[in-house]
């Protein structure tokens, strides 16, 4: 047993959550759903931080949305960015099903649109997880950065990207977009962050309050 292994062992009993990866594996949809260790910490953070407004780049089914979605208050939000119409269909039901159907929007379409229509509209949040094209990682997180209110929370799944991104002999697009995410994530002058070395890797990062 390896210590993600030991660690998920006391989390098996979710039957809602078992329930959402298999409908996603019975839809032939990737199994990359956030690792159920990760999906605990987003609930956890976004409870700890009492973020109101969260916003998620990548719903898949909606494992993901459930575990933000259980952090938020009653009068919270979570916006879910999606590519594909029939992903956050699943991710809607998903998500109706486990009681937050009313605290979600998904706005449909290529994530860069939504993104520079919420920075045109002025909207801000204090939550963003990134768990989408890979390539787009360090656009995401400079989108993220601007539509941040002061001290929002940043999470990016997948940093090692099942070890490429450790491999000095991979440099895809992919592999390089992520390593430069991951830099900026722990150094960039903006943000207080680190990289958790746990699952496939996941990077968490705060925003600092705007200088004056």
């Amino acid at each position: 047993m390896n210590p993600e292994q030991y660690a998920d062992h006391f989390l098996e009993n979710d039957a809602l959550l078992a329930r959402v990866q298999q409908n996603i594996a019975d839809k032939g949809m990737p199994a990359i759903s956030i690792a159920p260790g990760y999906g605990r910490l987003l609930t956890m953070l976004v409870a700890a931080t009492k973020a109101g407004q969260v916003l998620e780049i990548g719903a898949l089914g909606g494992y993901s949305g459930i575990c933000l979605a259980r952090g938020l208050a009653p009068e919270g939000r979570l916006t879910s960015l999606e590519l594909k119409q029939d992903y956050a269909d699943l991710a809607l039901a998903h998500l109706t099903e486990a009681g937050f159907g009313h605290q979600v929007e998904f706005k449909v379409g290529p994530a860069l649109d939504s993104l520079e229509q919420f920075k045109q509209e002025g909207r801000t949040f204090d939550f963003f997880f990134i768990d989408a094209d890979k390539e787009n990682y360090p656009v995401y997180l400079e989108y993220a950065i601007e539509l941040a209110n002061p001290g929002a929370i940043v999470a990016g799944d997948n940093t090692f990207l099942r070890g490429r991104t450790l491999n000095p002999d991979k440099n895809g697009p992919s592999v390089q977009a992520m390593r430069r995410f991951n830099e900026l994530m722990a150094t960039d002058d903006r943000l207080i962050g680190t990289i958790l070395p746990a699952y496939d890797g996941l990077a968490v990062a705060m925003v600092k309050p705007r200088q004056p």
